[in-house]
């Protein structure tokens, strides 16, 4: 990675006014991104990355994307083939649609829902450090899939096409989507922001999209 200026690459990480944004902002920063918070439509103009994170309801999340027009915007950029990174619940938002507190329209960029673990299957929700093995797809190289990485959520995503599928993790006895890549547009389940230098060197790779 020491060939990549990545003072170069300007990324923007959106405000959900739902969530703390100091360690994705943080850890963008360290890696030497130049990167900045956005809040309205018109900011996404130069950048090169949008990372749309994520701690809260998929509901109020989409309900603000919506309404400060956002939205558009982030599908204007994945259409300019500029990369998209989404987080935890930023990564679920990708998605078609969710069943948290009721049915809610997702962006629809990856065919799918959301769905909560069944308590029968696993504590909910699941909180702590697990693996990912890959399945499809060029986003990660081999070495990164060796360690662990921070989970917290109670919901997880259910693609309708297999080949989304980056990463699966198995949960118990269940196994989950833990991460998607399409193209331009990537997500995790799991905070590379909260994982140690392997998150860091996830993180990285995003210059590489």
């Amino acid at each position: 990675m020491s060939d990549y200026n990545f003072s170069r690459v300007k990324v923007g990480i959106i405000d959900l006014k739902s969530h703390n944004l100091f360690s994705i902002l943080q850890a963008m920063k360290n890696i030497g991104y130049k990167t900045a918070v956005l809040s309205k439509a018109n900011q996404f103009k130069n950048k090169d990355i949008i990372i749309l994170p994520g701690v809260g309801s998929f509901k109020y999340a989409m309900n603000f994307l919506r309404h400060s027009g956002l939205s558009d915007s982030i599908k204007e950029h994945v259409q300019k083939k500029k990369t998209l990174f989404g987080i935890c619940l930023g990564m679920q938002l990708l998605f078609s649609k969710s069943e948290e507190f009721g049915k809610t329209n997702g962006l629809n960029i990856f065919k799918g829902k959301v769905i909560k673990f069944d308590n029968k299957i696993s504590k909910v929700p699941h909180i702590g450090w697990n693996k990912i093995n890959k399945k499809n797809g060029v986003f990660l190289p081999k070495n990164l899939f060796k360690n662990n990485y921070y989970f917290t959520h109670s919901f997880y995503c259910k693609p309708q096409n297999d080949n989304d599928i980056h990463a699966l993790t198995n949960y118990g006895k269940f196994k989950f989507c833990s991460s998607v890549v399409k193209k331009n547009v990537v997500g995790t389940q799991f905070h590379p922001e909260k994982s140690g230098k392997a998150g860091l060197k996830i993180l990285k790779q995003l210059i590489k999209i």
